[in-house]
C-alpha cells in the first residue's frame, strides 16, 4: 500500500515528461486497484518554478508570435507546440489539484488522476504529432501563465475550482473550434492526425470543465462569485472573443451565466 499525498508528491515535481508520465501511470494503477491510502499530516510543498522549466524556454505572453499561417511545416509545429504545452500544464494542473486540497471525498481524487490521465494522452497525441514533423516538446519558446494561475490560488480550493479549472479550462472550449478551423487551411497531410486530436480534446475537455463546475458548486459559492473572481483575477482572459454556448451549456454554466458573460467586461 502507498499513501496517496507522498507518492504523489515527486510524480507532480518531476521535471522529465517521461518519467512523470510513467510514474503517474503506475501510480494510477495502484489507486484504481485500492493500493493506496490517505494520511494527511505530511506538510503541502508549493512549486517555486514549472515542472517544464528545464525543457522549455519560457518568455512572456506577448513576446511569442503565433502563425498566421500554416503554410510550413515549422509553422503548424509551432500551432501543434502551443497546444502540447496547454495540455503538459494541464497534466501538473490536475496533479497538483490532487495533492494540494486535502481532506475532500474520494470522488474529488477520483475525478483530478482521470483528468491527469486524460490530458497526458492529449499531450502524447500532440507530440506524436511533432516528432513527425521533426520537432519535440521544447522546441518552440512558451509563457507560464496556467502555472502562475497554478501557485497564485494554492492556498483557495474555491478559487482554484473557479479560476482554473471552470474559467480558463472553460475558455479552451470557446478556442478549440478555431483552431481546428485555422488547421483544415494546411496543406500538409498530417493536419486531419492534429485536427482528429483536437476533437479527442475537445471531448474531453467538456467533461472536465464539468470536474471543475462540480467542485466549484461544492465549494458553496454565491450567485455572482465566479464573476468576482474574474475581477480579482483580472490578468487571466476567462472567456474566448466568440463563447462555445453550446459546449459551456454541457459543462455546467447556466444559460444565463452565459449571457452575464457574453456582456461581461473583464478589464
Amino acid at each position: 500500500m502507498k499513501e496517496f499525498f507522498s507518492t504523489l508528491e515527486p510524480i507532480l515535481f518531476a521535471s522529465n515528461p517521461d518519467i512523470k508520465i510513467t510514474s503517474f501511470e503506475a501510480f494510477y494503477d495502484d489507486f484504481l486497484s485500492g493500493n493506496t491510502y490517505f494520511e494527511s499530516i505530511a506538510p503541502i510543498k508549493l512549486q517555486t518554478s514549472p515542472s517544464y522549466a528545464l525543457n522549455c524556454t519560457i518568455i512572456h505572453p506577448t513576446q511569442i508570435s503565433r502563425p498566421k499561417s500554416l503554410s510550413s511545416p515549422q509553422s503548424l509545429a509551432k500551432c501543434i507546440h502551443s497546444i502540447a504545452h496547454i495540455e503538459y500544464s494541464a497534466i501538473d494542473l490536475a496533479l497538483d489539484a490532487a495533492y494540494r486540497f486535502r481532506d475532500l471525498p474520494l470522488a474529488y481524487y477520483q475525478d483530478w488522476l482521470c483528468v491527469a490521465s486524460e490530458e497526458i494522452k492529449h499531450f502524447r497525441l500532440l507530440r506524436e504529432i511533432l516528432t513527425e514533423l521533426g520537432f519535440a516538446y521544447g522546441s518552440f519558446a512558451v509563457h507560464s501563465n496556467l502555472f502562475e494561475a497554478m501557485v497564485l490560488t494554492s492556498s483557495s480550493f474555491a478559487e482554484r475550482m473557479g479560476l482554473v479549472h471552470r474559467g480558463i479550462e472553460a475558455m479552451g472550449l470557446d478556442a478549440n473550434p478555431f483552431v481546428i478551423q485555422k488547421l483544415h487551411t494546411s496543406t500538409h497531410p498530417i493536419k486531419l492526425q492534429a485536427i482528429n486530436a483536437l476533437e479527442i480534446i475537445f471531448n474531453d475537455e467538456i467533461t472536465h470543465v464539468q470536474k471543475g463546475n462540480r467542485w466549484w458548486q461544492y465549494s458553496q459559492p454565491s450567485e455572482y462569485a465566479f464573476f468576482e473572481l474574474i475581477k480579482k483575477f483580472s490578468a487571466f482572459t476567462l472567456k474566448g472573443k466568440v463563447l462555445n454556448t453550446s459546449a459551456r451549456l454541457q459543462a455546467g454554466f447556466s444559460q444565463k451565466e452565459i449571457l452575464k458573460l457574453q456582456d461581461f467586461k473583464q478589464r
